[in-house]
């Protein structure tokens, strides 16, 4: 994936529900707020040690679900596939605008990019 942090966020989108809620807290926090550690203890009345300790628990639990599931792996390639399904469908439509203009393919090339986006809700 692109960076850890865009990582951590992915997990936490697809497995934050399995987080406690301090661990939610925390890592919400840390990765989507920006607060550092120290900032968070400070906060929370805890070490920055243990702050660190409840994000890396919460990392492990999500990373560990994912590992078993592959669930954002496979929706990954889901959408690399669905972004290749709507170039097609669009370069068919081209190439029928410009030489066959026939009404049927161009429905067809509506089916398929409907199809697609409903695949990506």
């Amino acid at each position: 994936m692109k960076n850890q942090t865009y990582r951590m966020t992915m997990l936490f989108d697809f497995y934050g529900d399995l987080l406690t809620e301090r661990q939610k807290e925390f890592f919400d926090l840390y990765y989507n707020e920006d607060l550092s550690l120290a900032e968070i203890a400070e906060n929370s009345g805890i070490s920055r040690q243990g702050v660190r300790d409840v994000i890396v628990r919460a990392e492990a639990v999500m990373q560990e679900v994912e590992d078993k599931t592959g669930l954002i792996r496979r929706y990954t390639q889901m959408q690399t596939h669905i972004a290749a399904i709507e170039e097609a469908a669009e370069e068919i439509k081209t190439i029928n605008y410009r030489q066959y203009e026939d009404p049927r393919i161009d429905a067809l090339t509506g089916v398929i990019n409907r199809a697609a986006q409903a695949l990506k809700e």
